[in-house]
């Protein structure tokens, strides 16, 4: 599983770069040493280099690039901002490496209609904020909201806090633009909030990490932006009540826009990381926001706070906004304060149905310990996606081997109770030796027929998702 390398590597011909840089531009076909490791990594750190990088600016050049690739029996492998944690951008085979980073316009937002089009390359964050000066909202907000971009996301399908109440980025497209094999652009979706003729192809493009075709144009649904939010920190004694809590936070009919979690060790990670004031003797942290309109907020802070203390937590309900956003930032925090606390960091973001969190929360802490392994949990507990991080020095075979066992273990649990492997990251290359746990020969046979139906050599980014 730690072991993954780049076996068979397909360089691109002198001749090729030749028509490539003729007909994307010199300045856009990189090929160089330099250049070539640069893009050569992403959130993994594993390295797997591309023989060639084309950074498009129009439509038209992915679909020339794509077209001459196809010709010549080279793979392309579509990047956004390589921050995605299963090596989904990685050129598993070499070949051509199409960066989407100038490919960053946004090139419409509709308030009539409430959608906005933009290209593949624009940063999320940067989106959220042009469409929040119009009084609407984009709210699928993964960790990496603020360099990530949306082309990457709708990839992956992407989540984040704020997905508990509004949903991962598949609720928001409304339709693609995506070149396939052949250079073809077919177009998928309708900006209408209803459309039943025919398959849904654009939702099988969704999450599709990149092995469909390359995404050229986006357009996106917008929501109206909520007028307020409220914040409460919970401090538990035990993870097992801290599941409870969240159960009964739904059961009473609240909807928190975001409701996430740390376990002990993660909580002293972002104090050393930023010193933003949480307890470092609290077992786990629970942060919960609501939002909506100002005068129901109040009624449902309290309640949620009402319901935080029946399951014996200590609770605060943040005064102002500044002291919300401190909260927020340290959740946000957790990431990169993690990494600090070994050399290599793997990191899995299994799911449960919210049902069993009280069950399996314990368990899932037991895996850590039956390995000697050091542990960090978070996440979306909300929507039942928990963060298992496994800090390793990533030099020692036992510690390793241990590791890959707990992982295993880790994925076996999360199947155990009808959950998944990955509720955000996808399967990329990470995971896809664990395919053939979550799904029947059958149900892989059929999605390798409908990689084959999109790419039918298998050029388009080869060797994910086990495909």
């Amino acid at each position: 599983m730690f072991n993954i390398e780049q076996k068979e590597v397909i360089n691109v011909p002198e001749n090729v770069k030749n028509i490539l840089k003729k007909e994307i531009g010199e300045a856009k076909v990189l090929d160089d040493d330099m250049d070539r490791l640069l893009y050569s990594y992403d959130a993994t750190r594993i390295k797997m280099l591309p023989s060639v990088v084309v950074i498009p600016e129009t439509e038209e050049e992915v679909r020339k690039v794509v077209s001459i690739c196809y010709q010549e029996g080279i793979p392309v492998t579509p990047r956004g901002a390589g921050s995605g944690y299963t090596g989904g951008a990685l050129p598993v085979r070499g070949g051509v490496l199409v960066s989407f980073e100038k490919m960053d316009r946004i090139l419409e937002i509709d308030e009539e209609n409430a959608v906005a089009r933009v290209q593949p390359g624009v940063v999320t964050y940067r989106l959220q904020q042009e469409v929040e000066k119009r009084g609407l909202f984009y709210p699928p907000d993964p960790a990496s909201y603020k360099f990530c971009t949306i082309g990457g996301n709708v990839a992956e399908n992407a989540g984040g806090p704020r997905c508990v109440k509004y949903g991962v980025t598949r609720e928001y497209v409304m339709e693609l633009n995506t070149v396939i094999y052949n250079g073809e652009i077919i177009h998928t979706g309708r900006p209408t909030l209803k459309d039943v003729a025919g398959y849904d192809i654009t939702r099988v493009l969704i999450g599709s990490e990149g092995t469909l075709g390359l995404f050229t144009e986006i357009t996106l649904k917008l929501i109206p932006k909520p007028k307020a939010s409220k914040t409460v920190k919970a401090i538990f004694s035990d993870i097992a009540s801290v599941g409870k809590a969240v159960k009964d936070i739904f059961k009473a009919g609240i909807s928190p826009s975001a409701l996430e979690f740390m376990d002990k060790l993660a909580i002293n990670a972002v104090e050393d990381f930023g010193h933003f004031g949480l307890p470092r003797d609290a077992e786990v942290l629970l942060l919960i926001e609501v939002d909506g309109h100002p005068k129901a907020l109040e009624e449902e802070i309290v309640e949620v706070a009402r319901i935080c203390e029946l399951n014996g937590a200590s609770v605060e309900i943040a005064q102002t906004e500044k002291e919300a956003e401190k909260l927020w930032t340290a959740r946000r925090s957790l990431s990169p304060a993690v990494s600090k606390l070994g050399r290599v960091k793997i990191n899995e973001d299994i799911v449960f149905p919210r049902s069993y969190l009280p069950e399996a929360l314990p368990q899932l802490r037991e895996i850590g310990r039956k390995y000697n392994l050091k542990m960090v949990n978070f996440g979306h507990i909300g929507d039942g996606n928990v963060h298992a991080n496994f800090m390793i020095s990533g030099l020692d075979p036992d510690e390793l081997e241990r590791t890959e066992k707990a992982v295993e273990e880790v994925f076996d649990l999360a199947l155990k109770y009808g959950g998944s492997i990955t509720g955000e990251h996808g399967v990329g290359i990470t995971k896809s030796l664990f395919m053939k746990k979550m799904f029947k020969p059958k149900e892989i046979e059929i999605m390798r027929g409908i990689k084959s139906v999109f790419d039918p050599e298998g050029l388009i980014n080869p060797g994910k998702m086990g495909l």
